[in-house]
């Protein structure tokens, strides 16, 4: 990967505006700015839902923080869950010249690799970045190699499995609901399955494309299975209230990758606080543009602080008794 380009102060700019986070940069070792003095980032989400609107929003806070906001030019965009619009966007950035990516989920990260191997890149919401750009797992050494770096969304996923004993001690079938479309929830499927069949339970995998399809899948799941894992998938995340409103009647418990679709339509969660991850992606970005961070030598950072989440109605609807050390989430808050 080329390495960034000095950054050029503007004239204009004075000492008092550019503070403290700024002298580093002074040395030559960061990234460009602009002619006008404001770093130019982009922030390509993949789609729109609550956990990856919590991540890009601690990413700009983190960054506004570090580097006051009257020196960043954003430009967030979303791709709508569109793979092809995240390409597009992915390639308007690298002509727009900007001076970093965010790069918001999995199908976001790949499109921007594909249009730059020189702009940094930093990631957040990926569950597995040896996924993510298809290194083998036995080749993976926490650091991406490229001008890639960034935080990863993944819960324990032993642990999540585990909850099925927790929370449903007499389903003997479990389904598992994923868009086959997204590596990260392709990846997420494959350890959990091997999770619960080695607690001796029966697992059933039922997949969609696309969003049109998230309701055909959730209802034969439903007629086959005892209760539903779904991973933190992106598609099925934008539609959850689809899937609750046939697992709720069927009486089907979900339990959820992540806290948002557990709100959607899960009855609990392991969840990471998204904010947090994409806070923490944006200290790298920060420390890309200031100190002369190399990304492809910067360690994916992970998510440290998990809680287990309940949703108090739909338990008492589906009679499930909630252990100790459960959370409930806040109901009235959605």
């Amino acid at each position: 990967m080329k390495k960034a380009i000095k950054k050029i102060l503007a004239v204009g700019l004075s000492a008092v505006l550019i503070g403290s986070a700024f002298a580093g940069c002074a040395a030559g070792d960061g990234a460009s700015a602009s002619a006008d003095g404001k770093y130019k980032i982009g922030i390509l989400q993949s789609t729109q839902h609550a956990a990856l609107d919590e991540a890009t929003k601690g990413f700009q806070d983190a960054v506004n923080e570090a580097l006051g906001a009257e020196n960043i030019e954003w430009d967030l965009q979303n791709a709508g869950g569109d793979s092809p619009t995240c390409a597009t966007i992915a390639n308007q950035f690298v002509a727009d010249g900007k001076d970093l990516i965010m790069a918001n989920a999995t199908a976001a990260l790949q499109a921007s690799i594909a249009a730059t191997a020189d702009i940094p890149i930093v990631a957040t919401s990926i569950t597995d970045y040896a996924t993510a750009l298809e290194v083998p797992a036995d080749q993976w050494t926490g650091v991406s190699g490229i001008n890639v770096t960034g935080t990863s969304d993944l819960a324990p996923l032993d642990e999540q499995a585990a909850m099925f004993a927790e929370l449903c001690p007499d389903a003997k079938t479990i389904g598992i609901l994923y868009c086959s479309a997204e590596p990260n929830s392709v990846y997420q499927a494959n350890v959990v399955q091997q999770e619960l069949e080695g607690m001796g339970l029966t697992v059933k995998i039922y997949t969609c494309a696309d969003s049109n399809e998230i309701a055909s899948a959730t209802t034969q799941a439903c007629q086959e299975v005892d209760a539903i894992y779904i991973p933190t998938d992106n598609t099925i995340a934008s539609a959850a209230p689809t899937v609750d409103q046939i697992a709720g009647p069927a009486g089907i418990p979900v339990i959820a990758g992540e806290e948002g679709i557990c709100k959607g339509c899960g009855v609990a969660t392991l969840s990471i606080s998204y904010y947090d991850i994409g806070a923490k992606a944006g200290e790298m970005a920060v420390q890309i543009l200031t100190e002369g961070g190399d990304p492809a030598a910067m360690e994916i950072g992970y998510a440290e602080n998990l809680t287990k989440k309940y949703i108090a109605s739909r338990a008492t609807a589906l009679e499930i008794t909630i252990p100790e050390g459960y959370t409930a989430i806040d109901e009235a808050a959605e």
